[in-house]
């Protein structure tokens, strides 16, 4: 693995650095304030081909791989981390897991949606009753002959109320636990389907989530993924790729709480010198830039593995366990370096805290990675590559 950039992967750094300081940033406070998501910034990002990272070019990807996704979405995460989002519910869920298990029809008529943003993307797992235990769920899709009948109920489903299509995980035979599930590609237009949003989230405010209600709905057979009874490990692969983008939203709020430290600590002036001055404070700093390197620095080894289809599921779970923290400890002490008017929204410090606590939920919670890792480590499961099923 080169620690130097290639131009190509400055370039994508600097690229994205400028469309989110241009595109995002302006109403960054504003959009949080008010729950408001910019589709139009998607659409953007898709112009640019910030949504084509690891898709092949015959579907419309960008010819770059993982380790240019990560490069570009910590920039974008750094300034607002609910935009690390379509990274997730447009390339690297729907589009990369229809690029591994999708028939060449489904790749041609849904891949290049994804990527350009024609569709608007998500994936549709956890339910209210069922969340870190997958199998649980209590979505059901009967087989009908010609179509499934899916009902049941999802919730906390990233882009729920503003999907086009999405990936939808059901139980097809549920005494079959593991073998059971299978994965859909469904039409959120289609009769029966229901998105609510959900308002009473503690952050990610421009992140839209909602409950998804399916009620009879008709999914014909050619909209299955993969196999029937294939569903739970699509589901582990397909979250072995999108825990990496998640754990970008948690790299670029450490960056920015590191940003907004070190830039406060050389405004503020308390007895006579510049707060930065100040041994506490520099600790702190420092504290915050060293979780963010080393969150930085497994995502980057998670993404170079990724490319080169190398076993990654540990690293990937190491990079989304230390990206959480990162981000919860590196805007927890952005807000005591900031005092009292870290506690106003006059500064970004609550901001970024409200969304680092989501880093620790979302797409397996950090005890879940916990899990994954130790089972690694201690030698009861086996660290997977890409290309594992």
């Amino acid at each position: 693995m080169r620690f130097e950039l290639t131009e190509e992967q400055k370039m994508v750094v600097e690229m994205a650095r400028d469309f989110a300081e241009k595109e995002i940033a302006p109403t960054v406070e504003y959009d949080d304030e008010h729950h408001l998501y910019r589709p139009e910034i998607t659409k953007k990002m898709a112009e640019l081909g910030l949504l084509g990272f690891a898709i092949k070019e015959e579907y419309g990807g960008n010819g770059m791989g993982f380790m240019e996704g990560v490069l570009a979405f910590e920039e974008i995460s750094a300034v607002h981390a609910a935009w690390r989002l379509p990274l997730n519910m447009q390339a690297w869920g729907p589009a990369y897991t229809i690029q591994r298990y999708g028939t060449e029809k489904q790749k041609q008529e849904f891949i290049e949606k994804f990527v350009t943003a024609e569709y608007t993307g998500s994936f549709a797992i956890t339910e209210p009753n069922s969340g870190s235990d997958v199998v649980s769920m209590n979505t059901t899709a009967v087989d009908k002959g010609d179509y499934f009948e899916l009902n049941g109920q999802k919730m906390w489903i990233s882009n729920g109320h503003v999907t086009d299509w999405g990936l939808v995980y059901a139980m097809t035979d549920k005494a079959a636990r593991y073998k059971g599930m299978t994965c859909f590609l469904v039409n959120y237009k289609w009769e029966g389907v229901t998105a609510n949003p959900i308002h009473t989230k503690f952050g990610l405010h421009a992140a839209p989530t909602s409950e998804v209600v399916f009620e009879n709905v008709k999914v014909p057979k050619e909209y299955v993924l993969g196999q029937v009874g294939q569903g739970f490990p699509i589901c582990m692969w397909q979250l072995n790729n999108t825990r990496l983008g998640c754990a970008l939203a948690g790299v670029g709020i450490a960056l920015a709480s590191l940003r907004a430290s070190i830039q406060y600590a050389n405004e503020r002036t308390q007895f006579g010198k510049k707060i930065g001055a100040y041994q506490l404070i520099q600790e702190q700093i420092v504290e915050i830039h060293l979780l963010h390197h080393a969150a930085r620095m497994a995502c980057l080894e998670a993404g170079y593995l990724k490319d080169h289809n190398l076993p990654n599921q540990l690293q990937t779970s190491t990079a989304k366990l230390a990206a959480a923290h990162a981000a919860v400890t590196g805007a927890n002490l952005c807000m005591k370096i900031h005092g009292s008017y870290g506690y106003s929204t006059e500064y970004p410090c609550g901001r970024l805290l409200r969304d680092a606590k989501s880093m620790e939920i979302l797409e397996g919670t950090s005890n879940i990675q916990t899990g994954i890792i130790a089972g690694i480590l201690l030698g009861d499961a086996p660290n997977r590559s890409t290309n594992d099923v």
